[in-house]
């Protein structure tokens, strides 16, 4: 009988609950969780028609898509000219290239350094690496020396040459754009 009543005792405590305990907090998802491969410390090369355009380099990639799609922490990637020259530098914090559409993306304080010294700034940029074009709808300021430009939304190509902004902010002393 006392082995019976402590049978019961022991059920009771363990079916007890507190009122107003919170359930368990599951851990939180990340990349690595769901990601086909992690790589570390990267370089890969951004290629069209047999020509480099580009060299990406990451700390951490996260493979995903059957190899397209590739999703990286501080990213810095050095675009070429039509030759194959380097003519610039894009780093950001985050980015996601995905393979079968040639598109690379930047997250979180993107830069784009050219080697004349321009330099333009924006939270998200997208370089579309068969029309060599950069463009974003966020906002963005370019600083060249002795003047600042800003705005919302712009196209253009990675060296800057070719600009086009779909809302003009402020600016400060003269700018002007080479044309080529």
């Amino acid at each position: 009988m006392a082995v019976a009543a402590l049978a019961v005792g022991i059920v009771g405590v363990v079916g007890c609950k507190k009122k107003g305990s919170a359930p368990p907090v599951a851990a939180k998802a990340t990349l690595a969780d769901s990601a086909e491969q992690v790589l570390f410390n990267t370089h890969s090369l951004l290629t069209d028609k047999g020509v480099q355009r580009g060299e990406m380099f990451a700390d951490t990639v996260f493979v995903f898509d059957d190899n397209t799609r590739f999703e990286m922490r501080k990213v810095r990637v050095t675009f070429n000219t039509v030759t194959g020259a380097k003519d610039g530098v894009m780093s950001a914090d985050r980015g996601r290239y995905n393979l079968r559409q040639q598109v690379l993306e930047g997250f979180g304080n993107v830069i784009i350094v050219t080697n004349d010294g321009r330099r333009l700034t924006s939270p998200q940029l997208k370089f579309m690496q068969g029309l060599n074009e950069i463009s974003s709808d966020s906002a963005f300021t370019i600083i060249k020396p002795g003047s600042t430009f800003s705005g919302v939304g712009f196209k253009a190509d990675p060296q800057l040459n070719h600009f086009q902004s779909f809302k003009a902010g402020s600016t400060r002393g003269s700018f002007t754009f080479p044309s080529q």
